[in-house]
């Protein structure tokens, strides 16, 4: 009975599945240490061709060694859950 009343949702249900997955994917591409360090690599390249600035240059580059150094959130963990493990440390 249950699964003919909640039939309906089902396309929602298959696209929140898909968007978790594809957000999921998006973090460990991000956080692959070999796509940050060519990331480090492009920037450099650019900073010596000119193509920007000094500053623009470090601001990214410490953004990306961040990414390197910090790991991958793991999958379900909220921010609220996070504020509330700071406050019980």
């Amino acid at each position: 009975m249950s699964g003919l009343l909640l039939l309906p949702l089902a396309p929602v249900r298959g696209t929140a599945w898909i968007a978790d997955h594809l957000l999921e994917e998006a973090r460990r591409q991000v956080h692959d240490p070999r796509a940050v360090q060519a990331r480090l690599a492009a920037l450099n390249r650019a900073l010596d061709e000119g193509a920007i600035g000094e500053a623009a240059f470090e601001r990214e580059e410490e953004r990306l060694l961040t990414l390197l150094e910090r790991p991958a959130r793991p999958a379900g963990r909220t921010t609220t859950t996070r504020r509330a493990r700071r406050r019980h440390v």
